[in-house]
Protein backbone atom coordinates (compact mmCIF):
# COMPACT_ATOMS: atom_id res chain seq x y z
CA UNK A 1 0.00 0.00 0.00
CA UNK A 2 2.79 2.44 0.91
CA UNK A 3 4.64 1.77 -2.37
CA UNK A 4 1.47 2.38 -4.42
CA UNK A 5 0.93 5.71 -2.66
CA UNK A 6 4.55 6.71 -3.32
CA UNK A 7 4.21 5.82 -7.02
CA UNK A 8 1.09 7.98 -7.34
CA UNK A 9 2.77 10.93 -5.65
CA UNK A 10 5.83 10.58 -7.89
CA UNK A 11 3.68 10.50 -11.01
CA UNK A 12 1.76 13.58 -9.88
CA UNK A 13 4.99 15.47 -9.22
CA UNK A 14 6.57 14.03 -12.41
CA UNK A 15 9.77 13.10 -10.60
CA UNK A 16 12.32 11.04 -12.55
CA UNK A 17 12.70 7.50 -11.21
CA UNK A 18 16.40 7.97 -10.39
CA UNK A 19 15.47 10.76 -7.94
CA UNK A 20 13.37 8.59 -5.62
CA UNK A 21 14.99 5.17 -6.18
CA UNK A 22 18.46 3.63 -6.27
CA UNK A 23 18.26 2.98 -10.01
CA UNK A 24 21.47 4.14 -11.71
CA UNK A 25 21.28 6.70 -14.49
CA UNK A 26 24.09 6.72 -17.07
CA UNK A 27 24.71 9.69 -19.34
CA UNK A 28 27.29 9.38 -22.12
CA UNK A 29 28.76 12.39 -23.89
CA UNK A 30 30.55 11.17 -27.00
CA UNK A 31 33.43 8.78 -26.40
CA UNK A 32 35.12 10.98 -23.81
CA UNK A 33 32.79 11.31 -20.84
CA UNK A 34 30.34 9.21 -18.83
CA UNK A 35 28.31 10.31 -15.81
CA UNK A 36 26.92 7.61 -13.51
CA UNK A 37 24.33 8.66 -10.94
CA UNK A 38 23.29 6.48 -7.96
CA UNK A 39 26.44 4.36 -7.76
CA UNK A 40 27.53 2.38 -4.67
CA UNK A 41 31.28 2.19 -5.00
CA UNK A 42 34.40 1.69 -7.09
CA UNK A 43 35.49 -1.94 -7.29
CA UNK A 44 38.53 -1.55 -9.60
CA UNK A 45 40.30 1.44 -11.06
CA UNK A 46 43.05 1.27 -13.66
CA UNK A 47 44.00 3.63 -16.49
CA UNK A 48 42.41 1.20 -18.98
CA UNK A 49 39.60 -0.41 -16.92
CA UNK A 50 37.10 0.79 -14.31
CA UNK A 51 34.58 -1.38 -12.48
CA UNK A 52 31.76 0.45 -10.67
CA UNK A 53 29.14 -1.11 -8.39
CA UNK A 54 25.52 0.06 -8.51
CA UNK A 55 22.44 -1.09 -6.61
CA UNK A 56 21.33 -3.29 -9.52
CA UNK A 57 24.64 -4.53 -10.90
CA UNK A 58 28.16 -3.70 -12.02
CA UNK A 59 29.31 -1.40 -14.81
CA UNK A 60 32.58 -2.29 -16.56
CA UNK A 61 34.25 0.50 -18.55
CA UNK A 62 37.16 -0.14 -20.93
CA UNK A 63 39.34 2.45 -22.64
CA UNK A 64 42.52 4.51 -22.44
CA UNK A 65 43.62 7.26 -20.04
CA UNK A 66 40.48 6.73 -17.94
CA UNK A 67 40.06 9.05 -14.97
CA UNK A 68 37.49 9.44 -12.20
CA UNK A 69 36.40 13.05 -11.72
CA UNK A 70 33.76 15.01 -9.82
CA UNK A 71 32.91 12.23 -7.37
CA UNK A 72 30.15 12.81 -4.83
CA UNK A 73 28.22 10.36 -2.66
CA UNK A 74 25.70 9.90 -5.47
CA UNK A 75 27.45 10.35 -8.81
CA UNK A 76 30.78 9.93 -10.52
CA UNK A 77 32.19 11.17 -13.81
CA UNK A 78 34.51 9.00 -15.93
CA UNK A 79 36.65 10.77 -18.53
CA UNK A 80 39.19 9.52 -21.08
CA UNK A 81 38.94 7.54 -24.29
CA UNK A 82 36.00 5.24 -23.58
CA UNK A 83 36.10 2.26 -25.92
CA UNK A 84 33.29 0.12 -24.48
CA UNK A 85 31.18 -0.57 -21.42
CA UNK A 86 29.01 -3.44 -20.25
CA UNK A 87 26.59 -4.26 -17.46
CA UNK A 88 26.61 -7.24 -15.12
CA UNK A 89 23.16 -7.72 -13.65
CA UNK A 90 22.96 -8.80 -10.01
CA UNK A 91 21.28 -12.18 -9.65
CA UNK A 92 18.69 -12.76 -6.96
Amino acid sequence: MKKEKLNRIDKMLELPKEVYSNMPKISIMGFDEMLIENFKGILEYEEFYIKISTYIGIININGYNLNLENMTNDDIKVTGQIESFEFERLTD
